[in-house]
């Protein structure tokens, strides 16, 4: 053999080990980050069918916190040592996406968000309320671990509530406008008999062949007296804290960036939940543009029905007309369920690959309607059980019909079920690749969504369209809103005016959303920004491609990596160009 030869397989070997060194050096890191995870996150670990720790909850103690972000750290300086240039492209992306994921915990520590542990809509005493659905109850230990997670619930309260605390004491603490009413949300959970609770629900009816008569009653006893000594009074203290507390003392103003470093926290979550770089300010400029636009279409709609007024009294006109909204909750989920089957039907002239997962529709639940959003997609809790597209019917003359379809379409296909089970179904993925959700991407594929109905005949008459004009113009005004509340010093009435202005949502629809804005800064930014970037990609793969251009192929393109950055997205797509040209 040739000395030169010789040097050429050498150089090769050290290459394929240096390679194969950094990609096992990858993999041990993100097998402990995640295990690292589950163990601190016992209710997470039980979603995901890990049962090691059925019978615990977290500790979000100081000192638990504490050290669970300097472990966080510790990962995070794990992975700068990984030489990027010799791992593959799959690979990159998972050194990315983890990264990414613990940016995310140690960046919201660092900020304080947990002195904020809810938002106008969301808490955790209603999240807590789904550990019935989340638990595994097979056997008679299955019940005794989920009783023992009850008995910590009290804890876990008094823990969330000292943070509370500690946040009213520096002025990190919600506004009192989007706080008004929210003790509602926790009234339902502690009246009423015990058996009535949503925690008792799994005892209800004990079927396991396993257990015997005896052991039943003892469950149901023990879960009975459970409820009535840590769930009832767990909550009724979080009221009263709310009551007698927390709301009289909420601050005054909306914007985050009165909070602690408030301006550095607004502009970490903007990008973390679009994945740009881009600033406030170009934000801003991009929704004002994103208006005019998307104005200009509905103008459009109104002329074709030769309508005697401009849009504003259009979408009074909608907003006000009785034949724009169903009379009961049965025929609003009706029509709901119907465009939702109607869209199944189109889905194979869209895509080559589809999830296995199912889904279903159904109302929101109705101690949290009130203040919650129009519509949501709810992930399945574990891998025998279903999403669900929430339909909220509360107050039914604020939920127009012509809505529905967008709404449809984002929440559950082609949009959110569609994009998040395939992404749980690679199961060669890493876990941090099919369980991290990614905003900019989720979100934008949602509203990207929306239009796809355009494009297979859902919108089958011009209200549906205005409807749907009507939603994406809601996504643009997020952009000018939430930037305008938090930063540029708008205020709560400013931003509803220009959001009632500008879409046909209804009013109680509008304040539900500026409040969850309000509430939850930057979160709303994501939407546009992903569903922008991802149009500019199908445009660029359209105009070099020509006729080779396959849209189920590129949508296949799009989500066959998960939830993903969108710089990312764009380097996937790239490629997809360069092997569909050849």
């Amino acid at each position: 053999m040739s000395l030169i030869r010789f040097g050429t397989l050498l150089c090769c070997f050290f290459l394929f080990s240096v390679q194969g060194s950094e990609s096992q050096k990858l993999a041990d890191i993100m097998n402990d980050v995640w295990q690292y995870e589950l163990s601190t996150s016992p209710v997470y670990a039980t979603s995901r069918g890990v049962h090691d720790y059925d019978d615990k909850l977290s500790d979000i103690s100081p000192q638990a916190l504490k050290v669970k972000n300097s472990r966080f750290e510790e990962f995070l300086g794990q992975l700068n040592t990984i030489d990027k240039e010799a791992l593959s492209r799959p690979e990159q992306i998972n050194l990315l996406m983890q990264r990414y994921r613990l940016q995310n915990y140690v960046d919201n520590y660092r900020f304080k968000s947990h002195y904020v542990p809810l938002t106008s809509e969301y808490g955790f005493h209603s999240s807590i309320a789904g550990l019935p659905k989340t638990a595994k109850f097979r056997h008679l230990q299955d019940y005794q671990n989920y009783l023992k997670r009850l008995a910590q619930i009290p804890t876990y309260f008094a823990q969330q509530m000292a943070w509370m605390k500690r946040g009213m004491t520096v002025g990190m603490v919600q506004p009192k406008v989007v706080m008004q009413g929210f003790e509602e949300s926790v009234t339902g959970y502690f009246k009423g008999k015990p058996e009535d609770s949503v925690f008792f629900a799994p005892f209800k009816s004990i079927n396991h062949s396993s257990i015997s008569e005896a052991q039943k009653k003892q469950l149901v006893m023990q879960a009975k007296a459970s409820v009535k000594n840590n769930i009832f009074p767990a909550y009724k203290s979080f009221y009263d804290f709310l009551v007698n507390d927390y709301i009289p003392n909420a601050k005054s103003d909306i914007a985050s960036k009165t909070w602690p470093d408030g301006e550095a926290y607004y502009q970490n979550r903007a990008k973390h939940f679009t994945t740009t770089d881009l600033s406030v300010d170009e934000i801003h400029k991009m929704g004002l543009a994103e208006v005019a636009r998307i104005r200009a279409g509905m103008q459009k709609v109104v002329d074709e029905l030769n309508f005697d007024g401009d849009i504003n009294a259009f979408i009074e006109f909608l907003r006000t007309d009785p034949q724009f909204y169903a009379k009961t909750a049965e025929e609003l989920l009706k029509h709901a369920s119907f465009v939702a089957k109607n869209m199944d039907a189109k889905l194979p002239q869209l895509f080559y690959k589809l999830p296995r997962t199912p889904y279903g529709v159904a109302p929101v639940p109705d101690n949290i309607a009130p203040k919650y959003t129009t519509g949501r997609y709810i992930s399945p809790s574990r891998d025998d059980q279903p999403g669900y597209y929430w339909v909220n019917t509360y107050a039914l003359d604020k939920r127009p019909l012509y809505a529905i379809p967008a709404l449809t379409l984002h929440e559950a296909v082609p949009g959110h079920h569609l994009q998040i089970s395939l992404a749980r179904e690679m199961q060669d993925l890493p876990p941090v690749r099919r369980f991290t959700y990614i905003s900019a991407f989720g979100e934008g594929w949602g509203l990207y969504s929306e239009y796809l109905g355009k494009e297979v005949g859902i919108y089958d008459d011009p209200y549906d369209e205005f409807g749907r004009l009507s939603y994406e113009m809601w996504r643009a005004c997020r952009l000018v809103v939430d930037t305008g509340m938090h930063i540029k010093g708008w205020s709560r009435q400013k931003a509803l005016d220009y959001m009632l202005e500008n879409t046909a949502l209804s009013e109680h629809n509008v304040t539900t959303e500026i409040d969850r804005y309000i509430s939850w800064p930057a979160q709303a930014l994501s939407y546009k920004i992903g569903e922008i970037e991802i149009k500019k990609l199908r445009a660029e793969a359209e105009q070099k491609l020509g006729d080779k251009f396959d849209l189920r192929a590129f949508h296949d393109a799009v989500l066959e990596h998960g939830s993903i950055p969108l710089s990312v997205l764009r380097g996937n797509i790239e490629l997809f160009i360069q092997d569909q040209s050849k």
